[in-house]
């Protein structure tokens, strides 16, 4: 239940038009930026919620029960908040976000209306659409453990244990010659095996994406070149001299773990469960069966 404040709902049922919305994200980060749809800027405690980013939010749906509630925001990028660049690099996803109803005429008249973190994001020129998902949201994420044959850790995460600060799973290059929009030749990667950062991370540390992150897709040596492809294009485009950090990639599979990293005590999969094949068998002649006895044909 809404705790609204006594003034503020004398007002709301007096028909009040002194009313505005107000959202406050709070990026992972810590970054937090307020935005309204009135056509002047709004103090909302500490934070001034901006009017110049035509923020405005769709019909929002409220349900009993726990299905999981969403709504949308739209606005315009902006360079001085909201930009298309923050957007690309990943800096909003699944940030919080705070709907509040808001007397503009006095701002400390407001009322929480929701509370959602951002989902997917579509930019179309220079204009967005956020989808926000509700705190029911969480519900739909699975959790405990998955009998899979393949490891349920990331690698180099608390589960897994192999330090990726260790120079055999890391490397530092350059990039040398562009392959297009997500594919470059790299130096300084020369001694690592065919593959070796195929799954990983790569960081770049200069130039227009420094401080971005982005899966490897591909990483092989043809020759003497080594060549990397990214799973995206970065928010920027790459150039040559751009320096990145990269870390070792893994599938997952048990051979991986064992003869990659030597590290098969922390291996958090089922290497042996059946699969399907096994579902589905039938049997054939000469196999035993549970108790040993011969499956053979009289």
């Amino acid at each position: 239940m809404r705790a609204i404040p006594p003034e503020l709902q004398a007002r709301l049922n007096a028909g009040a038009t002194t009313l505005c919305r107000c959202w406050i994200v709070t990026r992972r980060d810590g970054i937090v930026q307020g935005f309204t749809d009135h056509d002047c800027d709004v103090p909302l405690g500490d934070v001034r919620c901006r009017a110049d980013t035509g923020f405005a939010g769709s019909e929002a749906v409220a349900r009993l029960g726990l299905a999981a509630d969403g709504s949308e925001v739209s606005g315009a990028l902006s360079d001085d908040s909201l930009n298309e660049d923050a957007l690309a690099a990943g800096r909003y996803d699944a940030a919080q976000v705070d709907l509040y109803l808001v007397d503009w005429s006095e701002p400390t008249l407001h009322v929480l209306m929701s509370r959602g973190h951002i989902g997917e994001v579509r930019r179309e020129g220079q204009a967005f659409v956020a989808e926000l998902r509700g705190l029911a949201d969480a519900l739909n994420a699975e959790t405990g453990r998955l009998y899979t044959a393949v490891c349920a850790a990331d690698l180099g995460d608390p589960r897994c244990r192999v330090d990726l600060d260790d120079p055999a799973y890391r490397g530092e290059g350059t990039v040398t010659a562009l392959n297009g929009v997500s594919a470059f030749a790299a130096s300084g990667l020369s001694a690592f095996d065919d593959a070796w950062f195929t799954g990983g991370r790569l960081m770049f540390t200069s130039g227009a994406n420094d401080g971005d992150a982005m899966e490897v897709k591909r990483h092989r040596k043809d020759g003497a070149t080594v060549l990397v492809e990214l799973w995206q294009a970065m928010a920027h485009p790459l150039a040559t001299g751009d320096a990145f950090v990269v870390t070792a990639g893994c599938d997952k599979r048990f051979a991986t773990c064992r003869d990659r990293f030597a590290n098969v005590g922390n291996f958090r999969g089922f290497p042996h469960i059946p699969g399907n094949d096994f579902i589905t068998r039938y049997a054939r002649d000469g196999e035993s069966g549970h108790d040993g006895k011969s499956l053979r044909k009289p």
